[in-house]
């Protein structure tokens, strides 16, 4: 490694001080550098073992930043797209199920504010929601009309 090159613990520091990343994510952005096999692995057990890298962490940071725009769906998509472990995704999105309807609705209200007029309108204003990932049951709640909630 030539000294104006930074180290592949380098390089996973620095994206790491941006922003919490999976190890999944870490090895598919850092994997071009690897010059010997096992190198960039050795690295990020490094980081693993001193608290760098945490998995937790990742689900935390995601699920706190897209809740109150994203439904339950689009977030785990999300987080499964991290490779992050199933169970600690499905675990994570246990509390977000059941504030769905209050999400949903705040995301209708500022985007919307009023029912639809047609149907025309009613199923732009569910596929608005379903792209944002929000359940079919939170969505009917939502489009049933504020005052009903």
């Amino acid at each position: 490694m030539s000294p104006d090159r930074p180290s592949l613990k380098g390089r996973a520091l620095r994206l790491l001080s941006g922003r919490e990343h999976s190890r999944s994510e870490l090895e598919r952005k850092l994997e071009r550098f690897e010059e010997e096999p096992g190198t960039l692995a050795h690295a990020l057990d490094e980081l693993q073992a001193k608290g760098f890298l945490s998995e937790q962490r990742v689900i935390e940071s995601v699920v706190h930043s897209r809740a109150a725009k994203l439904g339950a769906a689009r977030i785990r998509h999300e987080l499964q797209g991290k490779g992050l472990d199933p169970q600690a995704i499905a675990q994570a999105l246990e509390g977000l199920q059941a504030s769905e309807h209050e999400r949903a609705l705040a995301v209708w209200l500022k985007k919307f504010g009023t029912p639809p007029a047609n149907p025309q309108e009613t199923a732009r204003q569910i596929r608005f929601l379903a792209a944002r990932g929000f359940g079919a049951e939170a969505i009917r709640q939502v489009l049933k009309g504020p005052a009903s909630t």
